[in-house]
């Protein structure tokens, strides 16, 4: 068996993203991960996303994840010259991903029926808050805006607080993988027959889909999903247990063997035998009494003591990390979940690691996300063979912008 590394599962394959904030550039990202060459185009000030989160020496750090692997050009899409140089770059390309308002693309004339009269293979994925059609279609849909109308908002926190929300755009990733994971099936049909699609991937669809188990609920009982806090409706216990040390240790018990488990840890093994707590179902019905014997053992030791007795013992249970947590735990570092990437504005630069793990052509990052504009030059020479003089016209018209790259500039 050869030890040369074998090629990433993408690779010959180009991805053109328009997109802006996390969802388009999420599916450009996975993409990218798998080998795909992804050329992401920004308006000369950059993606929204890129005043975004913390910033280091006046850069982004979030744009340097997010938009890794990618070659970066700066295209004035306002303009008829900016249009055009995207009809020039389809042929050349596998995959357009989008997540302007719907409509937007088509007023431009780069609609997908316009694309695909130039590309018949083009694959292209399209990304908004409520879908590409139906009465909701035109609105303005960030992520959020989308999850809350899914339904999925509203089970999300506490049952006596108002509806809270996860500290990252959850379902901008959510529909980022689903948009991901439809332009993969779009690629498996295109093989067999030739014909590209488009994959109209609806934010609030794809947090509506994680909401799986309340739909059918409804329909039979009438019985609406309600914040549950810490706990997994249905499911006990299966909650958060503050420690004598103050640190919080989720533990999950819900199976009757485990949760005999958990009791003997508990040094109260007569528990697993009282008539209250001795099935799943007892359990859930005596769930303030549960949860209060449990939350008196934990309060008695420490975090550490707990996580590391219950996993000896069979019972899924772990500490609460924050990121220090996870810089430090050696099953990152053994899984390549934190990289030591290069990064041409940031030196060197952790970004998490590839996901999942593919046993014979695994992801890779090569670098971290680039500056605006940085690849403009290289890649309309390659793509679109356009020469020095024609590059500077358009430079100097606002229809493209080059990074600043004065290196790039004159090597051509």
């Amino acid at each position: 068996m050869s030890d040369e590394p074998r090629p990433s599962p993408l690779a010959g394959y180009r991805v053109l993203e328009l997109g802006t904030m996390a969802a388009g550039p999420f599916v450009g990202r996975l993409l990218a991960d798998f080998g795909a060459e992804v050329i992401k185009v920004e308006q000369a000030e950059g993606d929204p996303i890129r005043d975004y989160g913390e910033r280091f020496e006046g850069k982004s750090l979030y744009s340097a994840s997010i938009m890794r692997n990618k070659r970066n050009i700066s295209l004035n899409l306002r303009e008829q010259e900016g249009q055009e140089l995207v009809r020039r770059l389809i042929p050349k390309c596998d995959f357009l991903i989008e997540n302007f308002r719907p409509g937007t693309l088509e007023r431009w004339g780069l609609g997908y029926e316009d694309l695909r009269a130039i590309n018949r293979g083009i694959i292209m994925i399209r990304v908004s808050g409520f879908g590409q059609t139906g009465p909701y279609s035109g609105r303005a849909g960030y992520g959020i805006v989308a999850e809350a109308v899914s339904g999925l908002r509203h089970i999300t926190g506490d049952p006596d607080r108002p509806p809270s929300r996860v500290a990252i755009p959850l379902t901008d990733y959510i529909g980022g993988l689903f948009g991901a994971y439809g332009a993969l099936a779009a690629l498996t049909h295109r093989e067999k027959t030739g014909e590209g699609q488009f994959v109209d991937t609806a934010l609030y669809e794809s947090a509506f889909s994680v909401t799986e188990p309340f739909i059918p609920q409804y329909d039979k009982t009438g019985v609406a999903g309600m914040r549950a806090g810490p706990r997994l409706p249905g499911n006990a216990p299966n909650s958060l247990f503050l420690g004598s040390d103050g640190i919080y240790v989720q533990i999950t018990a819900g199976n009757d063997r485990i949760f005999r488990r958990l009791a003997e840890v508990m040094g109260q093994p007569e528990l697993a035998d009282d008539p209250r707590f001795a099935t799943h179902a007892a359990r859930w019905k005596n769930l303030e009494a549960l949860e209060q014997a449990i939350s008196s053992w934990a309060a008695g030791v420490d975090s550490k003591y707990m996580e590391d007795s219950l996993n000896e013992a069979g019972v899924p249970s772990a500490r609460i990390y924050t990121m220090a947590e996870v810089y430090e735990d050696p099953h990152f570092a053994a899984r390549d979940m934190l990289l030591n990437v290069p990064s041409s504005e940031l030196g060197d630069v952790t970004l998490g690691g590839v996901v999942p793990k593919l046993s014979e052509t695994p992801g890779k990052v090569n670098w971290a996300g680039r500056r605006p504009g940085q690849d403009t030059r290289a890649v309309l020479v390659e793509l679109c063979n356009l020469d020095a003089a024609e590059l500077s016209r358009l430079e100097a018209d606002g229809i493209i912008f080059c990074g600043g790259d004065e290196e790039a500039a004159a090597a051509e």
